[in-house]
Formats: structure tokens, sequence, C-alpha cells
């Protein structure tokens, strides 16, 4: 029997996160992980290969509409890319069906070396992945200065328009994390995720809504994390903070890639991707 290829659509939603609770990572809760909490006109799930009633592949995939300099564009974020052994050479028909869908800017925000190399053969183009760790560190900072806060409606309070608009977006994504900065009458929208690497629970920032109140806010943002959170570092790509923080650690972060024929790389983000949508370090792509 010749294996199938088929969008993956609501009915196979089940189907898929059993296929990747086996093969990828039985502790992410894949059924809400694939499913994006935002409103989108999103044509499938991704794709999947079948031999027979069989699932043997998957690739999933996350879909948004972003407004970008008044026009509203399309996004597809290329998630998951999982294949049996046995069925690898099958592989390429997954990436190359969400490739042909018209229309769309995409990313590959968690490539592993080998899809790395495919995806250039594919016209993406890696992003400049310029970044810095900077520690988090226990010492007090002046009291009342800035208000820290991942209460909902603190957030809400201190948000409007498309940053409020983001966060309600994201509120329910199960691998984003969120808090407001507030000083004097500015705020800042951060957004991030959880990370773990060689035992080292870190944060990883996805979204900076005021790069220079963060800069202002650093100390007692990154005292706030390990002291409520127990994160011991902070990492935050140049093309998300602004600038390089003083005593931070010069770095270049996990290679991450884009396709486009109309947008600069500084108009393509991470957010509406399987970055706040899929935890733990189930991201990384094993597909071939």
């Amino acid at each position: 029997m010749a294996v199938e290829l088929t969008p993956i659509t609501d009915a196979d939603v089940a189907d898929v996160a059993e296929f990747l609770r086996v093969n990828m990572n039985p502790r992410v809760p894949w059924d809400r992980a694939c499913v994006p909490p935002w409103k989108a006109d999103a044509p499938n799930y991704g794709f999947m290969l079948r031999d027979g009633q069989r699932t043997v592949g998957v690739q999933t995939a996350y879909y948004s509409q972003r407004v970008v300099t008044g026009r509203t564009e399309r996004f597809c974020n290329i998630g998951t890319w999982n294949v049996l052994p046995d069925y690898r050479p099958h592989s390429i028909r997954l990436v190359m069906a969400l490739l042909a869908q018209d229309d769309y800017h995409f990313t590959a925000l968690t490539p592993t070396d080998r899809t790395r190399a495919i995806y250039a053969e594919l016209n993406f183009r890696p992003f400049d992945m310029s970044a810095s760790l900077v520690p988090n560190t226990p010492w007090p900072t002046p009291p009342g200065r800035t208000i820290i806060s991942d209460e909902p409606e603190a957030i809400e309070g201190a948000l409007d328009g498309v940053e409020l608009q983001l966060y309600l977006d994201h509120a329910r994504a199960l691998a984003a994390q969120h808090h407001v900065l507030i000083r004097g009458g500015d705020s800042c929208y951060v957004m991030y995720r959880e990370a773990r690497s060689r035992g080292l629970l870190y944060a990883v920032l996805l979204h900076v809504s005021n790069p220079d109140l963060f800069q202002r806010a650093l100390l007692p943002f990154t005292r706030h994390l390990l002291v409520h959170h127990r994160l011991a570092a902070t990492l935050g790509e140049l093309r998300i903070i602004g600038q390089r923080p003083r005593l931070s650690v010069k770095l270049n972060a996990w290679p991450k890639m884009y396709r486009t024929t109309s947008l600069e790389p500084g108009q393509i983000d991470d957010l509406y991707s399987e970055l706040v949508c899929v935890p733990d370090h189930a991201v990384t792509q094993s597909g071939r």
C-alpha cells in the first residue's frame, strides 16, 4: 500500500498526539500543543504520512495573520518534523506540502543540523542569532522603583492595542510565560519560555515590547526570575532586546531560519509559533 500524505485536521489531532507522545516526547500534552490557542485562518495543523491506518510521520504547522507595515501578512511556522526510520525517504514530502501553500511567509525556528541543511536547499535563510546570556543574580535592588508582575489582571491593565492582543492570543499557550515591567509611566511586556541545558534552567526571551525600559529594569527583572521562578539565567537575542546588556556573556543562540519574498528579517518574530506552544526541549526537530 502506498504511503499517503494528508493534511492534519481536527479529526487527526488525537492520532498525531499519540504518535508524538510515543516517538518524540511523552511528557508533552501534544493534543494541546498541536492546536494553538489563538484564532487564525488555518488550512490545517500541518501534514502527516499514513501507511494504511498507521501514522508513520508528521510535520506540525502553526499559522497566523499579522499586520506588517499596514498590510495583513500570512505566516506559517514549521513545527515538529518526525518520521519513523523506515519511512524517512518520504520525509521531504511533508515539508514540500507545506511550502506548496501560496502566499505564506515561512519560519523554521527549531531546526537540527540535518533539517537546517534541507531548509537551506529550499531557500530558507538564517536569522542573525547574536545573543546575550545574563546571569540572574540575587543582589537586592531599590524597592518600589520597578513593579514586576505575572498576574493576568496587572498585565492586561498595563497593556493596550497590539501588545494587549499579543498577550491575549498567547495567554493560554503552553510554553509562554508572561510578565509586565512597570516603571513610572512606562511599561514593558516580556514573554519568554523556559529551557534547560546541562541541568541549568533558564529563560529564553521571545518578545520584549519596550527594549529601552527592559534594559533599565533588567537587574530587578532577572533577580525576580531567579528568586520567584528559580531561573538561573536569561537568554536574549539582540534582535529582540536591541543591545547587549552589561555583564552579559556574548554568544550565538540556537539557529533559526525563514523564507519570504517580501519581508525583512526584522519584520519576522518568534510569536505565533511552536516556541510558544510546545514546552521543554521537545521543540527540537528530529525529521530526516
